[in-house]
């Protein structure tokens, strides 16, 4: 069983670092796309997401709550009789990948100011709604 506990924990680190490299990626490629002209970078859904996903990060980290994924990893790994973050091959890098060794405040700001310039992206580069144009021209062209 602790096998699968490990598996899991495993897994759970991934998942982790998959949703911070969206967050990070994701803020990347709407600058680069918005300077590009690229289409999709504006699409609603991606974009709500998106600014969702450092909005959850952002007040976790004001209310001074743990990560859910940290505290699920870490029982998963203790449930499996390890401690700490020690481990396999996998949750080395992942976890080398996503933590570091500073203060919790500095977090706080950096989860802040990203929330706020993924915010002012909705200004700069803002994302097409449902309908978009043509949903609004063919009301435009209806009202007599």
């Amino acid at each position: 069983m602790a096998v699968a506990y490990l598996v899991f924990a495993d897994l759970v680190a991934i998942v982790h670092a998959a949703y911070a490299l969206f967050v990070v990626m994701g803020l990347v490629l709407i600058v680069a796309g918005a300077a590009r002209g690229w289409n999709w970078i504006r699409d609603a859904r991606f974009r709500l997401a998106h600014l969702l996903a450092i909005l959850f990060v952002a007040a976790e980290s004001v209310a001074g709550i743990a990560c859910p994924l940290t505290v699920l990893e870490s029982h998963l790994r203790e449930w499996a009789g390890r401690t700490g973050y020690g481990g396999d091959f996998i949750s080395a890098w992942v976890d080398w990948l996503i933590f570091y060794n500073l203060p919790p405040w500095l977090f706080t700001l950096a989860y802040l100011a990203t929330a706020a310039l993924i915010a002012g992206l909705f200004i700069v580069a803002p994302p097409h709604w449902r309908g978009g144009r043509r949903a609004a021209a063919a009301s435009r062209s209806c009202n007599l």
